[in-house]
């Protein structure tokens, strides 16, 4: 049975640092005021939450890896970081926002995260995020599959399954969820991956390791290299892997009324 996501965080700084990088163009949109309190929904190693900060803004990290939240923790130890599920959260109308990157398209219950945001803004509030759209990763997640079922391994497609949506399915979730949507887009981000010819390799190595470890050190070479061979032609150039990311960006605000 294929465990549930772990992260090594070392690995996830070090070589994925593209990760929350990106991030920073949300933050833009997210706009923080100097006396604003806001929450940062999947805070990961708590970079982003840093830059939030930044702003003069009041900002609790989320996240529900303890991994993540002790490496944050270690990182900027004057911020507020607490482990917990998202969909499990207990605030009740304490944050002008909600931002999120990078976390949405992990989450199994959608209808309840909406929920949990939901309650957790004040009466107007507002919820700020990208995430993974309909489309994202497909050459990658299909090349896997594919070197899988060829090294004899049976794929387990739930723990390559992940929340892709379209513009018009999330809008229409979270608008069935009292939220008003102001702003969305779902665009093409071919992302450069770090470290030269072994990028792929080590992205697979931190965002696939759970389907990977049932496999053989003989196997796991042979997908490694099934991998690299149907993708290179698309996805190599200029001496370095581009994963096929797709993202939704979106803004919505807490209305009134609610659901």
């Amino acid at each position: 049975m294929t465990r549930e996501k772990e992260w090594n965080t070392s690995r996830y700084d070090g070589k994925h640092s593209f990760v929350w990088k990106y991030g920073e163009d949300v933050i833009e949109l997210l706009a923080p005021g100097p006396h604003e309190r806001i929450l940062d929904l999947g805070c990961g190693t708590g970079h982003l939450t840093n830059r939030i900060a930044a702003s003069g803004a009041s900002v609790v990290g989320v996240d529900s890896s303890p991994a993540m939240i002790e490496s944050a923790r270690k990182n900027y130890p004057e911020l507020a970081f607490i482990e917990a599920n998202a969909t499990s959260l207990t605030f009740d109308a304490e944050f002008d926002a909600v931002f999120s990157n990078a976390t949405i398209h992990w989450i199994k219950d959608q209808a309840g995260l909406a929920a949990t945001i939901w309650r957790a803004l004040k009466p107007g509030g507002r919820l700020v995020a990208e995430f993974g759209g309909k489309g994202n990763l497909r050459a990658v997640r299909e090349a896997l599959k594919g070197a899988m079922t060829s090294a004899g391994q049976q794929v387990n497609y739930d723990a390559l399954a992940r929340y892709y949506p379209t513009i018009g399915e999330y809008a229409t979730l979270l608008e069935s969820g009292g939220f008003r949507v102001t702003y969305a887009a779902h665009f093409e981000r071919p992302t450069r991956l770090e470290n030269g010819e072994r990028g792929l390799r080590d992205w697979l190595a931190t965002f696939a390791d759970n389907v990977l470890e049932a496999l053989t050190p003989d196997q796991f070479e042979q997908v490694n290299a099934a991998v690299e061979s149907q993708l290179r032609a698309a996805l190599f150039r200029e001496g370095s892997w581009f994963a096929d990311y797709r993202r939704i960006r979106i803004a919505a605000i807490k209305e009134l009324l609610g659901p």
